[in-house]
């Protein structure tokens, strides 16, 4: 019993390494909303904005990125939900 314990106890405390910031590999200053095919990347099938711990994003650019698909779905560069 002692040793499956600790398997599951050293399972648990592992942490996983966080993906770099895609942005910041770039040096990107800005994300903008006409850059449809790096957005396309950040939306998932059903046209939703993928979330930060899967995207690898920073918070920094996380924000800009939501804000830019959301310009971008209103001029109609991006659709608000895939068929």
């Amino acid at each position: 019993m002692a040793a499956r314990a600790k398997t599951k106890r050293a399972a648990k405390d592992r942490r996983v390494k966080r993906k770099p910031c895609n942005f910041c590999i770039d040096k990107a200053v800005d994300v903008s909303y006409r850059d449809v095919n790096r957005l396309r990347k950040y939306v998932s099938e059903r046209g939703k904005i993928v979330p930060r711990r899967i995207s690898g994003n920073c918070a920094k650019h996380q924000r800009m990125l939501t804000v830019a698909i959301k310009r971008a779905r209103v001029i109609a560069f991006l659709p608000f939900v895939s068929e």
